[in-house]
């Protein structure tokens, strides 16, 4: 039998001896390598999630009428832009998963074209869903670097603004104009709208929705990252094929969790606060970094520090950060090729485990 395709690793699965150093510290290790909120989501979402007519029936794979409107409320209140919740916004199952699988959508709807666009120093699920999909996966550095050929070829391009890991803000107008331009759908992963820190929070469907989607989700936003729920919105024909073949594949995020997506994000206030801790502990983790040796920017956007590593070497920074202070962060390869010089720190430890850290070398 031919071999077939063999998952690689789980980037994050890989940390293992980081942890193990960073453990051997009294109060054990701080763990910043993954995105994940240690913050609690507001008392008034997890109430809603107790809506156990929410839970006897099924779910409507779009997303509940009350869910739609809530959402496209937040884009017009928060980033700008309006959107029909009737025709051009549906859910999903958090954020990852419309990653990973729309390729594989999108190449069933037009199986002439097999290429997926993205960033070259990125989250890793972009290239992952072009290969699940038995597509192309062709990383680019900026919109004037990409080939003719593999423009010609794009089943869809994917920016992400705040991008993760290195806090950059993409220009969503240009990426729009690009992919019209060429007939090539544009998907923008912006889950790290609301943590925008140079400018104001935006979105690709200010320029319109006309062959472009904008993805959110609020795992970030809301501290739910364990419920599984975002949604999609912009260009309508978009919007509706992949509402129809995401009925039949079941996806659908699950009832009381719509219901408490209602609530979250009908509510600001939250947010305003956990901007708040997470510039805070960004500031305080550059402390740190100063202090142990790896000087290091705030990022324009997300909440994530990208260092570099002296020589280039990200594993032996990160090695060095484990035996030092006690920190697991995540060494830039998990982001592409070209990202093996630098590592990424999650601000995402509660202030007292960050102090802690920070004790360990002096900040």
């Amino acid at each position: 039998m031919s071999a077939g395709f063999v998952p690689p690793p789980y980037p994050y699965e890989r940390l293992g001896e980081l942890t193990a150093l960073a453990a051997k510290h009294d109060g054990g290790a701080v763990d910043l390598s993954i995105g994940t909120p240690c913050d609690p989501a507001p008392p008034e979402v997890i109430a809603a999630l107790c809506a156990l007519d929410a839970a006897r029936g099924y779910p409507p794979s779009i997303g509940t009428p009350q869910l739609r409107e809530a959402a496209a409320g937040w884009m017009a209140r928060r980033l700008g832009a309006s959107v029909d919740p009737a025709t051009e916004l549906a859910a999903c199952v958090g954020s990852k998963e419309f990653v990973a699988s729309t390729p594989q959508y999108l190449r069933l709807r037009d199986p002439s074209r097999d290429t997926v666009l993205y960033p070259t120093i990125s989250y890793p699920t972009y290239a992952m869903g072009a290969t699940l999909a038995g597509c192309r996966p062709v990383a680019y550095r900026t919109l004037d670097t990409i080939a003719e050929a593999d423009a010609k070829r794009a089943l869809c391009i994917w920016v992400n603004s705040p991008g993760n890991p290195t806090g950059e803000l993409a220009d969503l107008p240009a990426a729009a104009a690009w992919g019209r331009a060429r007939g090539v759908p544009v998907l923008s992963d912006e889950c790290y709208a609301e943590f925008t820190w140079t400018g104001g929070a935006t979105t690709i469907l200010r320029s319109g929705p006309a062959g472009v989607l904008a993805l959110h989700s609020l795992s970030k936003r809301d501290n739910f990252a364990g419920a599984r729920i975002g949604f999609y919105a912009g260009d309508a024909e978009l919007v509706h094929y992949l509402r129809e073949v995401r009925k039949h594949a079941g996806l659908m995020p699950a009832g009381p969790v719509q219901a408490a997506a209602v609530v979250a994000l009908g509510d600001d206030a939250h947010v305003e606060a956990q901007r708040a801790r997470y510039l805070a502990r960004l500031s305080r983790l550059q402390e740190l970094l100063a202090a142990a040796g790896y000087p290091v920017e705030l990022p324009d956007g997300a909440f994530y520090l990208w260092a570099p590593a002296p020589g280039g070497d990200a594993w032996g920074a990160a090695r060095d950060l484990a035996r030092r202070a006690g920190i697991v962060v995540s060494p830039g390869e998990f982001y592409g090729p070209e990202s093996t010089g630098q590592f990424r720190v999650a601000a995402v430890a509660p202030d007292a485990r960050i102090d802690l850290a920070a004790g360990r070398v002096g900040a």
